[in-house]
């Protein structure tokens, strides 16, 4: 398998290459589907300038990334391309490796459960047997090295993919049971874009259950546990804000980058769903729905946590896509990371409903972007209610993609317990409505 990975990563390389040296590297380092206020390389040049000025990147409206990334590209601007090539290829082999340690581990815990009789006889057909896994995590790598999406954003200069090298680390971190380097590289990802800390969620869960399973766990174990984790991550956090303080002897970047999130100020068309509705609101109401806005992104982790709390790694792959959809200022690189690991899921085709509909729906709507920009921006017969429309068509795509593997994996668990032939009282059929 090493053979087949190493050719991906080579094409996925080259592709990038010839992509950095044609005409179309500049227009595409210009496209709001590609690049956003938070992670165009335009104005992480910017923010260097002004350092070398010695004056703070923050000082202006410009610039909202790390200082830690502003400072690794002003030593590495003369091989910027290199270092996307290469963040890429990292995040395509760390996703392979988690996916392959996390195979092992499914089969372990599939194998405990069938010992203690927690599957259905009628069930058992559902089950994952080793070898039609064999090639999901090399098609994880392919999905995440060859797609459009990925390779648009490295093209771009987007620092989005380094934020993806560094949720791939941490994925990779917590299937390999390392809470140490899963709290840094999760503080990394927070520390970088903020939404990352809900996957603090399911990689606590599937801690507590590779440490516990098949031991019973004591609420006293639960609660340190917890906590010794917890404390990881906030110390590696701290460490990186007051580091960063260091470096710029100021506190400015913390309103710059997360308050510029969280607030949106900027609102520069992109895939999202706020741009439109907040350059239409009357000033006075956006507070309140700025609020309502960002809520959901946090919140939708309380009930799938509850949910899919024997399922973490499910439970991380659902936030992800949450997030993708639901963050202030996304872009195609994020959407390109969650559905990398959709080959995860790919014994769940059996219960999926609507994925040729969704597929269709989600290739036209990529193909349309930029005819629905030009039209608006260029050839003026058409305004921002076209680009923004199908931004929705775009989103709503993705929803449905996301619900229908939710609902594909719920009714999966539920055949595997109570059996895939469910009959009434009186002997006929039983059909499955899931609430």
């Amino acid at each position: 398998m090493v053979a087949p990975l190493v050719l991906t990563v080579l094409v996925g390389v080259t592709i990038r290459a010839i992509l950095f040296r044609s005409s179309l590297a500049e227009f595409i380092s210009e496209r709001v589907e590609v690049v956003s206020p938070l992670n165009s390389w335009k104005r992480v040049v910017e923010g260097m300038a002004l350092l070398d000025l010695g004056v703070s990147p923050y000082s202006g409206d410009v610039f909202h990334e790390t200082p830690l990334i502003i400072y690794l590209f002003h030593f590495l601007v003369d091989y910027v391309e290199i270092v996307y090539m290469i963040t890429d290829a990292l995040t395509a082999v760390a996703l392979y490796l988690a996916v392959q340690e996390y195979n092992k581990t499914m089969f372990k815990k599939q194998k405990l459960l069938l010992e203690l009789n927690k599957y259905s006889k009628d069930g058992l057909d559902l089950m994952r047997v080793p070898t039609e896994m064999y090639y999901v995590p090399l098609k994880v790598a392919v999905f995440y090295m060859l797609n459009p999406y990925t390779v648009l954003s490295c093209v771009a200069k987007s620092t989005c993919a380094i934020n993806n090298t560094v949720i791939a680390l941490f994925i990779l971190s917590t299937v390999k049971g390392s809470r140490l380097l899963s709290a840094v590289f999760l503080a990394l990802a927070t520390y970088q874009s903020l939404y990352p800390l809900t996957l603090f969620s399911p990689a606590l869960l599937y801690f507590l259950q590779r440490e516990f399973i098949p031991v019973k766990m004591k609420g006293s174990d639960f609660w340190l546990y917890s906590c010794q984790f917890f404390s990881m991550y906030m110390g590696s956090l701290c460490v990186l804000i007051c580091h960063s303080f260091f470096l710029l002897n100021s506190w400015d970047f913390i309103h710059s980058i997360y308050g510029f999130i969280i607030s949106v100020p900027d609102l520069t068309p992109n895939i999202g769903l706020f741009w439109y509705f907040f350059a239409e609101m009357f000033e006075h109401f956006s507070l309140f729905f700025v609020c309502v806005f960002q809520i959901n992104v946090f919140f939708y982790i309380i009930p799938l946590t509850i949910k899919l709390k024997d399922h973490p790694m499910f439970l991380l792959f659902m936030q992800l896509a949450i997030i993708s959809i639901f963050k202030s200022y996304p872009t195609v690189g994020d959407v390109a990371l969650y559905m990398s690991l959709l080959p995860m899921w790919s014994h769940l085709s059996r219960f999926l409903r609507n994925v040729f509909i969704v597929s269709c729906v989600l290739i036209v709507c990529t193909l349309l972007f930029p005819v629905l920009w030009h039209l608006w921006i260029y050839a003026g017969s058409a305004n921002s209610n076209f680009y923004y429309a199908i931004t929705l068509s775009f989103n709503i795509g993705q929803i449905l993609l996301v619900s229908d593997y939710f609902y594909a994996f719920l009714r999966r668990e539920y055949h595997l317990h109570h059996g895939l032939y469910l009959t009434k009282k009186d002997g006929t059929e039983a059909s499955l409505i899931l609430k």
